[in-house]
């Protein structure tokens, strides 16, 4: 399989150069981890090694480091897009209603980091998906950014156990489900006899994901795509309709549906999709962390496959992102923590071909190039 992507990978560079987005965390809402000049300095520096397109930076308050940095970024061709988070971590700037379970509990959540707790709030509540176009309109619509990067459009994960991938079960919810023709009572009693077994697949495709054994399961998850991403796509449209370039933040494919995220419909509303595709993320949207949490969860479900995250798994995965007209750009972590991505220049070398390979737009260095080191960007020179 590597030498069929390698010769994709030639024919592709022979129509078009693929480009470059990066990301800048700033941390959270208050007290950016960064000065415009640290990320100007750092921005300057990789786009002497590689062809940056875009910058996705945010989420801090602080208006005169983007002003700063757009500016820098301007005279240069680089678009500035604000990293937005929509369905979490906006409690400290908003007041939100939270998602809850199937039993009405809120789930568990996950302490990364300082302005990373992963809670989550209702996909359906009117008010939360209205607060994060006030958000944009009221602190960030004077700060020169081209478009938004749309993050957190999910719900929970396994991070949160089964209670986090069994809801929203709140009143709003269970309407919209209806509305899908899908009884939550009915989805609740179906658990409660069949326990882990709800879960169970027959088996995977990279065009189909799982397929569940129980046509209940399969039409809670199909439902929830469906309740998520709709929600997901009036935020994005109410923010193109600014005259905004709209990015999205995706679970890898054969992960998304627990989550609610409908690759088609969420695509449809997207100028480019960003599908976290970390093999060496040992926290939240990694992978291989995430497919573990599953097995752990569901100890008696039958029908899931042992999957190494190996570059044949990634091509499984980008395989997947073929069907979508959107523009596509795989995110790819470069950024190195010890413990929580152990990245390598080998890793990053691996992950970018196989990415190319299928000719996509290009690649989003994730998920802070300010933590990167230099070394992994001498494989992109590439």
């Amino acid at each position: 399989m590597f030498f069929v992507g390698l010769m994709t990978l030639l024919a592709c560079q022979k129509d078009q150069e693929a480009g470059y987005i990066v990301q800048v965390s700033l941390g959270g809402w208050h007290s950016p981890d960064y000065t415009a000049e640290q990320i100007i300095g750092r921005i300057d520096t990789v786009s002497q090694l590689i062809p940056v397109q875009k910058v996705i930076i945010g989420w801090s308050q602080d208006k005169e480091i983007y002003r700063q940095v757009g500016e820098y970024l301007h005279d240069r061709d680089i678009r500035m897009l604000l990293w937005l988070p929509v369905f979490a971590e906006t409690e400290e700037v908003c007041e939100n209603s939270p998602a809850v379970d199937l039993w009405g509990q809120v789930p568990a959540n996950y302490d990364l980091a300082a302005g990373e707790g992963f809670r989550f709030n209702c996909p359906s509540d009117p008010q939360n998906t209205a607060n994060v176009v006030a958000i944009y309109d009221r602190l960030f619509s004077d700060c020169g950014f081209d478009g938004v990067f749309l993050d957190r459009i999910r719900t929970q994960s396994f991070v949160g156990g089964l209670s986090g991938v069994l809801g929203c079960g709140c009143p709003l919810c269970v309407k919209r489900y209806a509305a899908e023709g899908v009884d939550i009572q009915t989805v609740k009693s179906e658990y409660e006899t069949l326990g882990d077994a709800f879960f169970s697949v027959s088996g995977y495709t990279p065009t189909e994901g799982f397929n569940f054994e129980n046509p209940v399961a399969a039409a809670f998850f199909k439902a929830k795509g469906h309740v998520v991403s709709a929600s997901v796509a009036a935020v994005a449209d109410s923010l193109r309709s600014r005259g905004l370039e709209v990015g999205m933040d995706l679970y890898a494919p054969f992960m998304a549906p627990f989550v609610g995220q409908d690759y088609a419909l969420l695509a449809g509303h997207a100028d480019f999709i960003k599908p976290m595709l970390y093999r060496q993320t040992f926290a939240p949207a990694g992978m291989g962390f995430e497919y573990e949490l599953l097995r752990k969860a569901l100890p008696a479900a039958t029908g899931y496959p042992t999957f190494k995250m190996d570059v044949d798994f990634l091509h499984l995965q980008l395989e997947a992102m073929e069907p979508y007209s959107c523009g596509k750009y795989p995110g790819i972590e470069i950024n190195y923590r010890e413990v929580v991505a152990p990245t390598s220049p080998a890793y990053i070398s691996e992950s970018l071909k196989a990415v190319l390979g299928h000719c996509f737009d290009g690649a989003v260095l994730s998920w802070n190039i300010m933590e990167a080191p230099l070394s992994h960007l001498e494989p992109l020179k590439q």
